[in-house]
């Protein structure tokens, strides 16, 4: 069953999609939140997380995909405000989704991709909930990255002007500067769960090279895992049908994994 709700937020108001267990939902549900990229909705390119949820549902997961402010059907105006307030919205909508069943706590799952993948990172360093994460041709240098995208000259003329139009979206200095502010290379020892790194080698929008950094990264930490996936000839929004069947294969196979991980870890505690 799937149902189009509204999340409050502060002021704002963001339109989400919950996905409810349509098999194997004995017991306490594991739980995945999907966050999607700049300026980006919850539907995805070409589908990618509505296919994504319903596949996950279909494994016994409650799936929440939502738009962030000012994108999809969601109030506000996206480049308004920063990577601050995506945080706190990733939040809010835990919260949410926390109170909508009997959630297992420790399967609660983000999943980002693209510059989602870096709030994604932030909000689990922050927020101890999250206990696992899917990044997916994420983001590694939000600034330098995202700048890339827009153009130099949008940047230029929102700091010159207060504001600047990029695909009809209005971004001003602030959004830019909080873009500066965070570097999730930076934090990825902060959080201590499991972590999935997916990437395409024809990711002509966020290098490759970023999901072996951020392996590294992860790898320093003590007792938690990271995995990393190299999809060949994937592209951003691995809009291929056999990179898409990769992509999900990959990060469902990865979930059970964690799973029977946990269960055969209270067997032998026991």
């Amino acid at each position: 069953m799937e149902r189009q709700i509204v999340i409050r937020h502060e002021k704002l108001e963001l339109t989400a999609t919950l996905h409810y267990p349509t098999s194997g939902s004995e017991g306490r549900l594991p739980m995945t939140v999907i966050c999607h990229g700049f300026v980006g909705s919850r539907i995805g390119v070409d589908r990618l997380f509505v296919v994504t949820a319903r596949e996950l549902a279909a494994e016994g997961q409650l799936v929440v995909r939502f738009d962030y402010a000012g994108c999809g059907e969601s109030g506000g105006v996206y480049g308004e405000e920063g990577i601050e307030s995506m945080i706190r919205q990733t939040r809010t909508v835990i919260d949410y989704a926390m109170t909508c069943a009997d959630i297992d706590p420790s399967r609660v799952t983000l999943i980002g991709h693209s510059l989602g993948g870096a709030v994604a990172l932030l909000t689990a360093a922050r927020d101890r909930r999250v206990k696992s994460l899917a990044l997916w041709s994420s983001v590694g240098y939000p600034f330098s990255d995202i700048v890339k995208i827009t153009g130099r000259e949008t940047y230029d003329e929102s700091v010159r002007t207060g504001s600047a139009d990029y695909l009809g979206y209005s971004f001003t200095p602030v959004f830019f500067e909080s873009l500066g502010a965070f570097q999730p290379f930076q934090e990825a020892n902060k959080f201590y769960g499991d972590v999935l790194v997916v990437h395409g080698t024809s990711d002509d929008v966020i290098p490759v090279d970023y999901a072996f950094l951020y392996q590294k990264l992860f790898w320093t930490r003590e007792d938690a895992r990271c995995d990393k996936e190299i999809i060949f000839q994937a592209d951003h929004t691995y809009s291929s049908g056999p990179h898409r069947r990769q992509l999900l294969d990959i990060t469902k196979r990865w979930l059970q994994d964690r799973h029977k991980n946990e269960i055969d870890w209270q067997h032998w505690t026991i």
